[in-house]
């Protein structure tokens, strides 16, 4: 056991449980539960101002605990987001840039549950790995059920500790009862369980070379018992949806067999109700969650997080499918977390923060050491209440053009998100800058690029993205 951590015993019914007492918080080490929802948006949820969903488990973890108000992806993609997740690390750094064949780089990922092991966690990982289509156990997970590649929304097929079975049913209650399972057998040890949903995936295979079954994305396949749900439900679309670009030339760009981006491009109703449809088993999973931790003792003694990899266009600017751009719809993701001891409910922090910053916040919680390696940064003083004086002011965002997506080619690109202000600095191609009041402008429709106003901000954006590029540069 790692020196300054104490063993201390306690009854738990009949039993006696050792538990790791937190070297500075002066509680228990908690438990961790972590929920990953595909391609998420950060209002999506019923907490978020959602108007029809219906998200009651999510939001009541949202209601006991705390909801980020301004939490973002690094990379606006799956793989490369699931890597910085896992990491703590931007994609340059850790190396999965995009959605190609990554299996065997990121056996080699140095992760934040191989740290949670060391230190005495036993752990789980359940669902879609996603990098890559390779489902053979990677290091750091003492259970391993994860999902072939993409997944299949019913009857999926996995790696089951090694074997490759097939189980029956929709692919998210097949997860959230292994999860189940997993949560109620009896743990000498802390757990974590990392559940890693495929929705709200549509239903596609990805090729080697990332390329899609189905490259409109557009077949979202909701549990059977949910395919009437929301039917009477008015969509209500953010401004942008539907406004043609008129003064972003990266959007502008003709794309041979595309039409331009306008009203008819965006994601249609049905996509977005059947998403949404998808939605609802997982909330339903978090509930059955929450039930088995409640009925062990364990609800309070367990740190709960629910997130997004990254967000969907539904229809903002004429997108749908095309979520790698650095739009607010892309890049912002829910981030919500339950833990008694430590969050106050109905918390709502404001900081920036990002998805670099989970490995190193349960980390810490777990006792584990905090690698240099991590470029972000624990999330416990802004959990606790405190607003410390040195936290960032501005986050960076990256992607690295890819070939998935025909409008989305030679589109990589270097963002600095900030408070007020937002520049967009495309790495591919000339000329294609954008520059953003978010204070005045919330929906992205006034590009200030070339605006002699704006002059100022834009050079001071400018540098606030090279110090963040030169600061994180690698680690």
């Amino acid at each position: 056991m790692r020196e300054g951590r104490t063993m201390w015993k306690r009854i738990l019914g009949a039993t006696l449980a050792f538990v790791l007492l937190h070297p500075t918080l002066g509680f228990a080490a908690p438990n961790i539960v972590f929920i990953l929802v595909d391609d998420l948006r950060w209002d999506d949820l019923g907490c978020a101002g959602n108007d029809f969903v219906s998200t009651p488990n999510i939001d009541r973890i949202a209601r006991e605990g705390a909801q980020f108000q301004n939490a973002f992806a690094t990379t606006p993609l799956c793989s490369p987001s699931r890597g910085s997740i896992l990491t703590g690390q931007f994609a340059r750094v850790h190396g999965i840039t995009d959605n190609t064949d990554r299996s065997e780089q990121s056996h080699r990922l140095k992760t934040f549950p191989q740290e949670l092991q060391r230190s005495g966690y036993e752990t789980a990982y359940v669902g879609k790995w996603h990098m890559g289509n390779d489902n053979t156990q990677r290091p750091g997970f003492d259970r391993w059920f994860c999902l072939t590649g993409q997944g299949t929304s019913f009857d999926p097929v996995v790696n089951d500790d090694g074997k490759e079975v097939q189980r029956t049913g929709y692919v998210t209650d097949v997860l959230n009862e292994e999860s189940v399972k997993f949560l109620r057998a009896k743990h000498a040890k802390p757990f974590m369980l990392y559940l890693s949903h495929k929705a709200i995936h549509p239903e596609t295979y990805q090729g080697p070379d990332g390329k899609l079954s189905d490259p409109t994305l557009s077949n979202f396949i909701p549990a059977p018992r949910h395919k009437e749900l929301y039917s009477d439900a008015k969509i209500t679309r953010r401004p942008s949806a539907g406004v043609p670009p008129t003064d972003k030339p990266a959007l502008q760009q003709k794309i041979d067999g595309l039409p331009p981006l306008g009203p008819e491009t965006g994601s249609s109703d049905t996509v977005i109700l059947n998403r949404l449809r998808m939605l609802k088993a997982v909330d339903e999973g978090v509930g059955e969650i929450v039930k088995a931790l409640e009925e062990s003792g364990e609800l309070d003694n367990t740190l709960i997080v629910v997130a997004g990899d990254h967000g969907y266009f539904y229809g903002e600017h004429g997108l749908s499918i095309e979520r790698r751009l650095a739009f607010e719809e892309s890049i912002r993701i829910p981030l919500i977390m339950r833990y008694p001891p430590l969050i106050a409910a109905a918390s709502e922090p404001a900081p920036l923060v990002q998805t670099i910053d989970l490995a190193p916040t349960f980390v810490e919680l777990g006792g584990g050491d905090s690698q240099p390696a991590y470029q972000g940064r624990s999330l416990l003083p802004l959990l606790k209440g405190e607003d410390p004086a040195d936290w960032r002011h501005a986050v960076l965002v990256e992607y690295f053009s890819d070939t998935v997506f025909p409008r989305m080619k030679q589109m990589g690109y270097e963002a600095v998100r900030g408070e007020r202000w937002k520049y967009i600095h495309f790495t591919d191609q000339q000329g294609m800058d954008e520059l953003y009041d978010l204070q005045s402008d919330p929906y992205e429709l006034h590009n200030l690029v070339d605006n002699p106003d704006s002059a100022g901000e834009l050079a001071e954006m400018k540098g606030e993205l090279k110090q963040l590029l030169e600061s994180t540069a690698s680690r």
